[in-house]
């Protein structure tokens, strides 16, 4: 069997067009389905938001608050690994940590992974 693409016929000989009530009445049963097949989409959205995005807001705003209490005599840790204590915080973002006696090196708030050990506020 020979099938020329350029022909509009099938096997059979019969014109292979869709008559005009058969493709209108196709149309108006998928029409109020259409807001069935985005609910899947939606779901997927929903469940995306739950597992990924909202914890790491959280993680984020948590992150974010770490740094904001950090103080003079806190021990941290370094995204990089270096473990030193908090001399200096400064206003613009910088902090000056001791890494080992008489070394010092300054860092930016962001960079804190971690804090070891808290020191308490001086009671006045």
């Amino acid at each position: 069997m020979h099938f020329d693409i350029a022909e509009p016929f099938n096997s059979t000989g019969d014109p292979m067009f869709v008559t005009a009530a058969f493709a209108q009445e196709a149309g108006s049963a998928n029409a109020g389905s259409a807001f069935a097949q985005f609910i899947p989409l939606i779901l997927i959205f929903a469940i995306m938001y739950f597992l990924l995005i909202r914890p790491q807001q959280k993680k984020a705003k948590d992150h974010r608050a770490m740094v904001d209490a950090l103080r003079r005599g806190d021990q941290v840790v370094t995204s990089g690994g270096i473990v030193g204590k908090v001399i200096k915080v400064q206003e613009d973002n910088i902090v000056e940590v001791e890494i080992a006696e008489g070394v010092k090196v300054k860092v930016i708030k962001g960079t804190i992974g971690q804090v070891l050990n808290k020191t308490e506020p001086a009671a006045t």
